[in-house]
């Protein structure tokens, strides 16, 4: 249960909950073990690599010699996890993951050391690699663990544990190193984000802190004026307040036994509440299992630490009926979460779930759906995403789909290559929902692949959608070791210009009208004849126009002005201006992009905007190419669910159908 007086029961009996199938089952809280939910398992050893799928399907390719890659897909959840590990690791060691090499010559602990106070046990895992002929057995603190031959073997321990490989104790002592206590304290002047690491990048943290990792696999914490235990050694101190701020950091050795204070408060280098732009993160899960149980305290602990200014926290389920944060969503839906001011705003939002059609968010939720997902433990994939997203529509929420598209995909590339095969959580569905104006937004920002979803959205918009561009990163409370999942939240967000005070209701208007960018830092602007994202500009043919694009942020590489028919200006970062005929109706957007950066919680450096749209002699874009390969899209998505898609009636199917060719009735109507 909860120690917070003010938490309503229902929310800390579920945490509560939660709390029992943690400690019960372990970072999948007993979800039904569908390849994602087992991969679980690996993420927190995993953070920072890079071939996980080639280890993967490499192991099942060696299992089954000339497979084909559909059937190699479909046996992913065959795979032995704590083998992936290994094979992913190849030999290396991590601050949260020692070995136990087992050959026929004996056994030995690797370990990269991690330094313990005042005599403290480190709690940690052991990755047993076994290269003997035959099987192994392990005990751990007289718990038997019997490794196959050849094979592999992840076990929590602690350095105080007592491990016996084939009846012979194993030396733990290379886990670990003293060093004599000191006390820091951080101090900013307002709540942000600190790193306070030493040597292999251990991570420390004020008392009751979790132990959170970043993309970057760099620890931190939020808050100001705070206290921890550290080692009397040399320390890194770095502090940030999420992307409209740079960071600053100082080198400190603290007195053994004394208290060190450093002050430290990252520059601003954008106000974009200033100009009337709140940003947002749309998509973030408070608990959706994982190595912790997120609270709304931490929650809003994070959202004020990184100045997010709207914080949509979405109740969902992860592969079976439980919708972690339900009971949340049943006490505060339509109001502001307590922690709320008159700069930051949160609220307990949707996910709703068909992994073969696609996920949604939902904003501003008036009262808990009927349903929140459909097609999971083998049920249908049944009623259309379209039935929720008018249902969520009625209860008075913006919808969008996020984390979208997966596989790399240009603007040139035809649709299958986005739609892929499989249950892979691909918005398939968004095409038709689009052109039935059943989605306000498309989350462009995610975890997932930005310029495959960048290259499907100005389809979309192409093809004479109205689709606003957001941002949805998928963070969650709930884990603090995995990835772009255990990033703060708000690492992307989408920015939208207010009318008036920064309110939950203000904010979805201006997301619904379009008046949106989407960054992963980069502030971007765009000006069209004066105009910013989201307006409609009635032009004549002939009519010239000047675009002006500005960037700020030292990570943007190159900026790009784009029209429906593809790049019509770039340059260097700062400012880009392109003058442009109005012939055809068409629309204009801003890209910024650049590589790697240490402001980028994910492999690429993107900003893009919403459009401005230039409709001619009172026609909107409706750009032939784009809605042929829309209508392609709708063909190929109709073979995918007569192939792959559950129904219990042949009417379920014929939902759908019927769906598909409404939509195909807007696109042809376009094309005349």
């Amino acid at each position: 249960m909860c120690d917070d007086p003010t938490m309503p029961l229902s929310v800390a009996r579920a945490l509560g909950e939660y709390r029992a199938l943690l400690d019960k089952h372990g970072v999948t809280w007993g979800e039904d073990p569908i390849f994602y939910v087992k991969s679980m398992a690996t993420d927190a050893y995993l953070m920072g690599t890079t071939s996980f799928w080639e280890v993967c399907y490499g192991m099942l390719g060696a299992r089954y010699p000339g497979a084909p890659f559909e059937e190699l897909r479909n046996r992913l959840d065959e795979l032995d996890m704590d083998e992936v590990v290994r094979g992913v690791l190849a030999g290396r060691v991590l601050d949260n993951l020692a070995a136990l090499r087992l050959t026929e010559e004996g056994a030995e602990v690797r370990a990269r050391a991690q330094v313990v106070l005042d005599g403290r046990p480190l709690r940690t895992t052991l990755l047993v690699d076994s290269t003997r002929p035959g099987p192994a057995t392990v005990l751990v603190d007289g718990r038997a663990h019997v490794v196959g031959p050849g094979g592999a073997r992840l076990i929590k321990i602690t350095s105080r544990s007592e491990v016996v490989a084939d009846g012979v104790p194993v030396d733990l002592s290379p886990l670990t190193r003293t060093a004599p206590s000191a006390r820091l304290r951080v101090r900013a002047g307002m709540p942000c984000k600190w790193s306070v690491y030493g040597e292999h990048g251990q991570g420390w943290y004020p008392e009751g802190a979790p132990d959170r990792h970043d993309y970057h696999v760099t620890p931190y914490f939020h808050g100001d004026d705070l206290v921890l235990d550290v080692p009397a050694e040399t320390l890194t101190v770095r502090v940030s307040r999420g992307m409209e701020y740079g960071s600053a950091q100082v080198t400190v050795t603290p007195e053994p036994g004394g208290e060190t204070l450093v002050e430290l408060t990252p520059e601003r280098l954008y106000d974009a509440a200033a100009l009337g732009w709140y940003g947002g993160d749309m998509h973030v899960h408070l608990n959706w299992a994982g190595d912790m149980v997120g609270t709304p305290e931490l929650a809003g602990i994070m959202q004020h630490g990184e100045d997010l200014h709207v914080l949509n926290l979405v109740a969902g389920n992860v592969s079976s009926e439980r919708v972690y944060d339900s009971e949340a969503l049943e006490h505060w839906a339509g109001r502001d979460l307590p922690w709320s001011d008159a700069s930051h705003v949160a609220r307990i939002g949707v996910e709703y779930r068909n992994d073969l059609l696609g996920h949604l968010y939902a904003f501003g939720v008036s009262a808990p759906p009927s349903r929140f997902h459909t097609g999971f433990l083998g049920t249908a994939d049944w009623p259309p995403n379209s039935v929720a997203c008018e249902e969520l529509r009625g209860l008075g929420a913006v919808t969008g789909y996020s984390h979208p598209f997966h596989n790399p995909f240009a603007d040139t590339d035809a649709p299958d290559k986005a739609l892929q095969w499989g249950r892979n959580c691909s918005s398939r569905e968004i095409v038709a929902d689009a052109a039935l104006g059943l989605v306000d937004t498309l989350d462009v920002l995610s975890q997932t692949s930005i310029t495959a979803t960048a290259a499907v959205y100005r389809r979309l918009i192409g093809a004479g959608n109205r689709v606003a561009v957001t941002a949805g990163t998928d963070a969650m409370v709930s884990f603090a070791r995995r990835g772009n999942q255990s990033n703060p939240p708000g690492w992307a967000r989408v920015y939208a210009r207010v009318d008036g005070p920064l309110t939950a209701a203000s904010f979805a208007e201006a997301v619904r009208r379009g008046r949106t960018f989407g960054t992963t830092g980069p502030w971007l602007e765009l000006s069209v004849a004066g105009h910013g994202p989201g307006a409609t500009l009635d032009l004549s043919p002939g009519e010239r126009i000047t675009i002006t694009v500005r960037s700020v942020g030292p990570e943007v590489e190159r900026l790009e002005i784009r029209t429906a028919d593809g790049v019509l200006a770039e340059g260097p970062p700062g400012e880009l201006t392109a003058e442009l005929t109005v012939g055809d109706p068409t629309y204009v957007v801003a890209v910024a992009t650049g590589g790697p950066h240490e402001r980028s919680f994910t492999g690429e450096v993107y900003a893009h905007t919403s459009p401005v749209y230039l409709d001619v002699g009172g026609r909107h874009v409706a750009r032939a190419e784009d809605v042929g390969w829309c209508l392609e899209w709708l063909d190929t998505l109709e073979t995918l669910l007569r192939e792959e898609g559950t129904f219990e009636t042949a009417g379920q199917l014929d939902d759908h159908l019927v769906l598909i060719g409404r939509a195909r009735e807007i696109y042809r109507g376009r094309l005349a």
